[in-house]
Parts: C-alpha cells; structure tokens; sequence
C-alpha cells in the first residue's frame, strides 16, 4: 500500500498548469463525431465548423463569392468554439482524475490473514478476499478491504481517505464498527469481517465517481438539454428563414454566414458549459470529503427544505458532562465535591471523567489518585446502575457511591439511612432542563445530585440560522423524553422535535413531511437509521457508521461530521444556482446578439434599416466575424466560474431570481453590444471589415 496519498477533499480551486495540457488534448479527442452528438447544441456548432471548412476550401480552391480569408477565419473560430467547449468539461474532468489517480495509489495489492474454519489463519492476497471472510489485524497492518469490526478495538488511521492526521477509534458493535480499506491500524488487534467483494469497496466507487464514469445526467440536467435543443430549433428555423428573405430583397447571404450567423444565436454558451457546472458540482462535494453516489443526490440537496438531525453527536456533543453539583440534605457543597470526585477517580466513563475534570477545573480541587489512595473500584453494572470507591481515609472507611437516583436512594436505604425530601424535587428539575441527575452518598447519607447535561455543540444555533435563512426548517431527532428533548431544542434553537424516536417514526416523519412537497435530507451511522437514510431524497451516512447505513444513504461524508449537512446543501444549492444563472446569461446574450447582428446584414441592401444598426457594425462581414469571435472568447471567459460556482448567499428563491436577471440577464443583453462592437473596431483597424 501507498503510505499516503491526497485526501480527495484536498483538491482545489482550478486545475494547474501540468492537469490542463492533458485536458486540452482529451479536448481534441473529443472532437470526434460519436463523442459530439451526445451534446445536440455542441454538434450543431461541429456540424457547422465542417460545413464552413469545406467552404472555406472551396473558395481557396475555385473561388467563392465571399472573400477566402473570411471564410478560413469563421472557421478557424468555430473550431476553437467546438475546442473551448470541449475544453470545459475535459477541465473539469481532470480534476477528478487527479484525484482518481492518488486514491488509486491505495489500491496496490497488501497481504491480509484470512481466517480458517479450523481458526487459524493464512495469508492471502486482499484481491482474493470475498465478502464475508474474516480477516485478523494488527497494530501496523494496512486493512485490506471493507468491513465490519467483529472483535476488538484499535486506534486507525484514516488520512489516506479523509485527509485527517489524527487517528480514530474503531471498535466492534455500535454505530463505529465499519473500517475501509486502504487505512491502517495503528495499535491493537481487531478481527474484520469483509463486507464487499473486489471491485465493490469504497475505494473503487470514490474511483469511479471522480474519474466520471458513473455520472449521469440529472432530472434538471435533462429539461436544461430539453430547453436547449428547442432553442436551438428555434433558432435553425428562424435562420433558414433568413435564406429566402434576403433573396427576395436581393442580399446576399453565402451559406457561411448562415452557419456562422446560426452558432452565434443558438445556446452555446450554456451548451458547452452545462456538463462541466454538474462535474464540478460533484467534485467541490468530493473536495468537502462527502462522495456522492449520483449527481441527482447532489441536486436533491439544492432542493431540500427539511433537515431531520439525529441529537447526539450532531447537535449535541454526544456525551452526558458534568455541570454542577447541588447539595441535599443538609449536606455542604464542598462535602458533595470531595465525595463526588473519590466515587469517580477509578471510573473511565466519559461522564466519571467529566465530574474530576469538572472538579478541578472549577472547584481547583486536590488531584488525588485511586491507585495511591489504596481504595477498592466499585465498577458501574446493569444491576446496580451505580459506581464508585471503598477507601479508607483518615480511619474511616468510606463507602462512595454515585449513579441513578433511585438506584443511590435503595442504597441508601439498605444502608440504613434516610433520602432528603428535596432530593426528588431536584432530580426532577434536572430532568425538566434536559439534564440528567446522578446522585451521589457516603455511606448511608446523601450529599445530593451531580447536574449531567448532554452539551450543544459550539456555534451549533449560528448553523441553525443560516438553515432558517435558507428557508430550511430543521427537525431534532432523539430518544429521549420530550420534555428532555424540547430543553435541548430550545438551546439548539432546532425548528421543531421528533422525541422518543423509534426508526418507525422517523420513516414515518419523513414520509409525511415528503407528502407534503418537501424535500427531505437526513443524517445516520446506525442500522437503525437505514430505512429513513433509503427514504429521504437525501440519505448522508456517516463512514464509521454501519454497513447498512451506507448502503441506504445516496451520500457517505468521509469525515463522520453530521453537521456537514449543511455544506452539502450549499453545494447542491451552489449548482443548482451556477447552472441557473449561466443559463440566464446564455439566453439572453443569444437574443442581444440577434438584435445586434442581423440589421447589419442588410443595411448595404436597406440604407434605411441603418437606424436599427445601433452599434454602427462596419459591414456583414465583420459583424458577423465579430460576433462569432465574441461567441468562443465568452465561453472560455467563463469556464473559471462554471469550475468554481457562483457564490452562495442564503436568498429566498425570489431574491435568488431577482440577482440573476439583473445581473447575468441584464449582463447577457450588454455584453455583447459591448464585446461584438469592440472586436468589430479591432477588425476595422486591420482591414478585416
């Protein structure tokens, strides 16, 4: 194996100069007819590049009617319009295939240990793995294929896919039991069993989604092409109308300028650019580590309306922290303190861990240790839902104890001692705010409770916002009470709750908020989640979840950031907006340059039509020659922003509308005028006109 390769989040802006050349040779090869016709407004551009090329050798050969150099020149220009258009999509492409190239590198051949059905193991070659083997690593192992972690835990690190350096735990059961090859393990054994077959990973689906051959055109992509080919048909009509006009009133219009004058008016701003928007649509999404498995899941994510986040570890930190401590019975709260860290000091949970942290860092308490202080672990069980530590100090021994009130109150009780009345009160406040109570007791007293509280991530209320901004309404899943969930809600600032979340309800939440026209996206690692993940119309998985999660999911985010949602949804909504305002663009140059061309075709025949040849053209020639330069010039001026995507900004869709007709709409009427009349006065100056 590679032992490290780019993450395919690592990728960005525009190609460099060594990734262009290879570009503009595929753009070359692309020239071909078969490749051509998929694109119908590009064909009719390649359909007219020969046609005037055979023109132009006519007239070099026996002579035309038409000066030889102009039509050597339009067709040279139509040539570079086909090249540049070809050039956009192959730009965008070889972006992809970069990246293609360093996942690739992981793909090299490592030697795994298959398990026998004796249990022993032999080597074997990771190609030869099949689903459902079982395979043994160790700490220094590269993990040959995808799979599920049957056995064990260990620390794997995961740059070579992520583009993260720090290392991640994996371990067997629960939602962060999946491994994918081409990682590596960094300490301890796990036993894996493999979950694809050759061919199948991750590994090769990332491959084949940058490299662009399982890309297909979207539902939108689809109409767009609609649209282009009818004005593309509208506008071959309106010029062949233009044949016998200009006969009867004795103009002379040669089959070049037709041609010419053709490519000018149909879409082929937007035509050569169409493919390469959707490819890097898909690639800023791969640059964000989050692969796509269509480009109609990218899209469906510029169109969602409805967010439903799973509570902990997306909206919440995940684990249950020390808050506060409340004194009971009489207790003080420095007695409640002490006895709170000793019942901690042996217990690994992260809230045994929280309540030190929290009582050395707020409270500047003495550091003791279990180990020095001699006292005997009490470890938590399912029996006694409660832990602690046996010490003798100063004499005395010690009995400590913390865990669930009910539990500590029978405790208690056995013990011989008495529960403070306020101790239920106060639990149930907690309860109220969202928290959890642990109480805690020496002996057969009770000190009073430890405030636990399932912390909301940092900034968390800010991402909700621009969700709201959005027009996005955001749905807080959990299991836990409602009253629990609607107080971590409420400071998440989350549009609305689903409680005691079972995987019924939520296919059933998404099903109903689907029923109502929405478009819905989702967030999950568990089996549990892989029936909703399959019904949303946008399904993000998370790669330490499980098998079942990423295969019901159409998106796997690399990084297991559930947050990332709303990224994502800012690409879809960044290429449904690219493509949208380009077209604006697109149309309304076409209509500008038809307005500015074709009374420059008669006025020689019709003085008086001078009046509507506003830009002064010189004559036929150079309006048209101009026109069809301006035409390539503006398609590789945009390239750049078709690669990179119009700047997001969270607008309602009125708004959205509104900025791209007066921007780009109104930019694709003045354009031309502009550019047409500047190119014109630069052929007038060289004796072109």
């Amino acid at each position: 194996m590679t032992r490290s390769a780019s993450s395919p989040g690592g990728t960005a802006g525009l190609v460099s100069l060594d990734a262009l050349r290879p570009a503009l040779v595929e753009a070359v090869r692309r020239l071909h007819p078969r490749w051509m016709v998929r694109n119908p407004v590009m064909f009719v551009v390649w359909v007219g590049s020969v046609l005037t090329t055979l023109l132009a050798v006519k007239a070099l050969v026996v002579g035309s009617t038409e000066p030889a150099w102009f039509a050597i020149t339009i067709s040279l220009w139509l040539w570079f319009t086909v090249l540049f258009g070809n050039a956009a999509e192959a730009i965008a492409e070889s972006r992809g295939k970069a990246q293609a190239a360093s996942l690739k590198a992981m793909r090299q051949d490592v030697t795994a240990h298959r398990v026998l059905p004796t249990g022993s193991t032999e080597a074997v070659s990771a190609a030869d793995l099949r689903r459902d083997d079982v395979v043994v690593i160790v700490a220094g192992d590269w993990i040959p294929a995808d799979g599920e972690i049957i056995e064990g835990i260990a620390s794997v690190d995961e740059s070579a896919i992520t583009g993260e350096s720090a290392p991640v735990i994996r371990e067997s059961g629960g939602d962060r039991s999946a491994v994918t090859g081409g990682t590596r393990v960094l300490s301890d054994r796990i036993v894996v069993r493999v979950t694809v077959d050759p061919g199948t990973s991750y590994l090769d689906r990332m491959i084949a989604m940058v490299e662009g051959a399982a890309r297909q055109k979207t539902p939108n992509e689809r109409a767009l092409h609609i649209l282009l080919v009818g004005l593309t048909l509208i506008f071959l009509m309106g010029c062949a109308t233009l044949v016998p006009m200009a006969l009867t009133a004795g103009v002379q219009l040669s089959m070049t300028m037709i041609a010419a004058l053709l490519v000018c008016l149909i879409p082929t701003t937007i035509g050569g650019l169409v493919s390469a928007i959707g490819i890097a649509g898909m690639d800023r999404l791969l640059r964000k580590n989050v692969l796509a498995m269509s480009g109609r899941a990218v899209e469906a994510a510029g169109d969602v309306d409805v967010l439903l986040l799973d509570k902990t570890g997306t909206i919440t930190l995940g684990n249950r922290m020390a808050h506060d401590f409340i004194p009971v019975g009489g207790a003080t709260k420095d007695q409640l303190i002490e006895a709170a860290e000793l019942s901690s000091l042996a217990d690994e949970t992260p809230e045994g861990r929280s309540v030190v942290a929290l009582v050395r860092e707020r409270f500047h308490a003495s550091h003791r240790d279990a180990h020095r202080l001699g006292g005997t672990p009490v470890p938590f069980t399912a029996e006694t839902r409660m832990s602690g530590l046996d010490v003798t100090i100063d004499g005395r021994l010690r009995r400590l104890r913390k865990g669930a009130v009910d539990s500590v109150k029978r405790h208690v009780l056995a013990e011989g001692g008495t529960v403070p009345p306020e101790l239920d009160y106060v639990a149930l406040g907690i309860g109220r705010e969202g928290g959890t109570p642990l109480a805690v007791c020496d002996g057969n007293r009770v000190l009073g409770i430890i405030h636990l509280k399932d912390i909301v991530k940092p900034g968390i209320a800010e991402r909700f916002q621009r969700f709201r901004a959005m027009g996005i309404r955001t749905v807080m899943i959990t299991g836990d009470n409602p009253e629990t969930a609607g107080a971590i809600a409420r400071e998440a600032g989350v549009d609305d709750v689903l409680a005691e979340a079972t995987p019924e309800t939520k296919m059933r939440r998404i099903k109903d908020e689907q029923a109502r026209g929405h478009l819905v996206a989702m967030t999950g690692d568990g089996t549990n989640d892989a029936p909703a993940l399959a019904q949303a119309d946008v399904g993000v998985a998370m790669n330490t979840g499980t098998q079942a999660a990423k295969e019901a999911g159409n998106m796997v985010d690399l990084d297991s950031d559930p947050t990332k949602l709303l990224e994502i949804v800012e690409v879809g909504k960044q290429l449904l907006m690219t493509r949208g305002c380009l077209t604006t663009f697109s149309v309304a140059n076409d209509l500008a340059k038809y307005f500015a061309i074709v009374p420059a075709l008669f006025i020689a025949t019709f003085p008086e039509m001078q009046i509507y040849n506003v830009m002064g053209l010189t004559s036929p020639y150079s309006a048209i020659l101009a026109a069809v330069i301006f035409n390539a010039l503006v398609i590789v001026a945009l390239i750049p922003l078709a690669l990179s995507g119009v700047r997001y900004r969270p607008l309602s869709a009125e708004q959205l509308l509104r900025r791209a007709l007066l921007v780009y709409g109104l930019g694709g009427v003045v354009a031309p005028f502009i550019g047409i009349k500047v190119i014109d006065m630069a052929l007038t100056l060289v004796g072109l006109a």
